[in-house]
């Protein structure tokens, strides 16, 4: 044989060989093929810790798979503008800034101070487990200086410039309901995030804090998390184009020592950011060429106090979108399970999210104002809501069990859930949950603590000893389009 012969390729050899032999040779192969799908479907059907949900289960497109019209547009933009207009209308959580009394009036300013920080009726617990002293809890009524509210005072409005918590009084004291409890801080209200326009009703008696109206909410910030400036710049801003939506659970700015107030900021899902379409393509960003990036402006807050704003970076490798994700039942799912597993944190704490900040940071991905609380949420008029009394029926809230869709919020006390699908006979939830308990197989219940964005079944979580979530049902908003009157 010739050396020529002897380095005969692979792929000639292979093409010379008959039948039988081709057949030998993929034997093996097709064998640990075989072998392996059963094993892979073996892995997707295995169980989890959590009652009735398996491994498929904390999977988006295993949902998306069961759904006839994945991509089905439940509402398009102009939908969602009505929507929007209705929800501004109708529901009274929502504030109006451009609408607000300017100058603000005394009664108007004290009575928005009082409904959130009226003094404390209840014993509270500091991280330590020691009971709040009183002396403490009467020094925070002095810090809300009411007596310093003027006759009327001209309207301030700002930006805020970075992820800052909102509070029930102007402390970062953190304080619980019980002694070893330290995960709910009962003076935390919620969080605003970077590019939040607020409008600025009052300061404590330090001068520290401010007490803002934002449009889901009125609550005391960090007065260093506010920048202030003209009317028409704050309120223009969530306005203007083209911009970048946050579509992620969250983005970060790039990281630049050179402008250090917008760098490795936190963006949470459904921010909008405008981009500055103008800026001169050779030209750096902080150090750094912009060409692979998304050049954003962002508030930032000079020495005085005042705005400015500051061009920054946003990879484009990073999870965000041109414009607001069109919004249909394959959507929710991708932008539900964006979160699974994250820590539950109550009122935005832990730079995460609770029950009702979860959901609405899910629609508000694309573009829909829906209200910070479940108290609010689950009453709104502007949604399709289905009410319950506490003696309404199993069957009826069956019923209704059985008719959720992809999307639908499902109230109860204190908690907010997002249908996902039906299996097995049960309606399946996606939630930001800091509990989660059922039946086991002794009968006992099982305190699972999932204290996280998790999957579960609706029908077999307990709400206390005896009843179940099903039996304390308050209402299911559904986010649809609208008959014209």
């Amino acid at each position: 044989m010739h050396a020529a012969n002897a380095s005969t390729t692979p792929a000639r050899r292979s093409a010379r060989l008959g039948p039988a032999t081709a057949g030998l040779l993929l034997a093996p192969l097709l064998l640990a093929l075989a072998a392996a799908l059963p094993a892979a479907a073996t892995q997707a059907d295995a169980p989890t810790a959590v009652i009735e949900v398996r491994q498929a289960d904390l999977d988006a497109d295993h949902w998306i798979a069961q759904l006839p019209e994945p991509d089905r547009l439940i509402l398009d933009r102009a939908g969602i503008a009505a929507q929007n207009s209705r929800m501004r209308a109708q529901d009274k959580s929502i504030h109006d800034l451009a609408a607000l009394p300017d100058p603000a009036p005394r009664a108007f300013v004290r009575e928005q101070v009082q409904a959130l920080s009226a003094p404390p009726t209840r014993a509270l617990f500091d991280v330590q487990g020691k009971p709040v002293p009183k002396k403490t809890l009467d020094a925070l009524q002095q810090a809300i200086a009411l007596d310093a509210i003027p006759e009327t005072q001209p309207l301030r409005y700002g930006l805020v410039v970075h992820r800052a918590a909102l509070r029930t009084f102007p402390t970062s004291l953190r304080v619980f309901s019980s002694a070893g409890e330290t995960d709910i801080d009962r003076f935390q209200e919620s969080a605003l995030f970077p590019g939040d326009a607020v409008a600025v009703l009052h300061r404590s008696a330090d001068g520290q804090w401010l007490f803002v109206a934002s449009e889901r909410y009125v609550a005391w910030i960090e007065a260093a998390h506010v920048a202030v400036g003209d009317r028409d710049t704050v309120l223009g801003y969530a306005r203007r184009t083209p911009y970048v939506v946050v579509t992620g659970a969250t983005v970060r700015t790039t990281y630049t020592p050179e402008e250090p107030r917008v760098s490795a900021l936190q963006l949470d899902m459904g921010v909008r950011l405008p981009l500055r379409a103008d800026w001169p393509p050779m030209q750096a960003v902080n150090g750094q060429h912009p060409y692979a990036s998304h050049v954003v402006d962002l508030p930032v807050r000079n020495a005085d106090g005042s705005l400015a704003l500051a061009p920054a970076l946003i990879a484009r490798s990073a999870d965000v979108s041109d414009d607001y994700l069109p919004l249909t039942p394959a959507n929710l799912l991708r932008q539900s399970f964006k979160f699974l597993g994250e820590r539950y944190g109550w009122g935005h704490s832990y730079d995460a999210r609770d029950c009702s900040g979860f959901v609405s940071e899910i629609y508000r991905s694309f573009g829909l104002l829906v209200p910070r609380n479940t108290r609010d949420q689950a009453v709104s008029p502007a949604l399709d809501r289905i009410a319950f009394e506490p003696t309404d029926s199993r069957e009826r809230r069956m019923a209704a069990v059985r008719a959720l869709q992809v999307g639908d919020l499902v109230y109860i006390p204190g908690h907010v859930m997002m249908a996902i699908g039906h299996q097995r006979g049960l309606a399946f939830m996606i939630h930001d949950t800091n509990g989660g308990s059922w039946r086991g197989a002794d009968g006992q219940r099982v305190r699972a603590g999932l204290n996280g964005v998790s999957v579960t079944p609706l029908e077999p979580m307990l709400f206390g000893d005896t009843e179940t979530y099903v039996d304390r049902i308050t209402s299911i908003q559904r986010i649809r389009p609208r008959a014209t009157p």
